[in-house]
């Protein structure tokens, strides 16, 4: 089974683990989102930060938006986390930021497990 996006997310992946090895966890999500943002841009991944997202209900925009985290090369959503552990809400939030999308790969990122930082695919069809 070939994985989606596997050279993309191997990169991600790097900039995760480096952010993690480098400031360790205890932080909030604002200091892991600032870490990585720099780790993507130093290593060429290119990346849009925060970017609103227009939500349709039954064809029409709502004024409310979701913000993602992180969408790297305009096709997979990073939501980061600094959490014990993650909970079901923490899922359900980057599946509707992927449905909202139409992006196929989603990286949840916690930076609050220990001893390092733990990511989960979520892959839609």
């Amino acid at each position: 089974m070939k994985l989606l996006y596997k050279e993309e997310t191997y990169k991600i992946q790097g900039a995760i683990y480096e952010v993690n090895k480098e400031i360790g966890s205890g932080f909030l999500e604002a200091v892991y989102q600032e870490c990585l943002e720099q780790e993507l841009h130093n290593r060429g991944i290119p990346y849009q930060a925060q970017q609103p997202l227009t939500i349709l209900y039954k064809g029409k925009p709502l004024k409310q938006t979701y913000k993602p985290d992180l969408i790297c090369y305009n096709k997979i959503i990073i939501e980061l986390k600094a959490v014990k552990e993650i909970a079901p809400e923490h899922q359900a939030q980057i599946l509707n930021y992927m449905k909202a999308t139409n992006l196929k790969l989603g990286l949840l990122v916690n930076f609050g497990s220990h001893p390092k930082a733990t990511i989960k695919r979520f892959i839609t069809k």
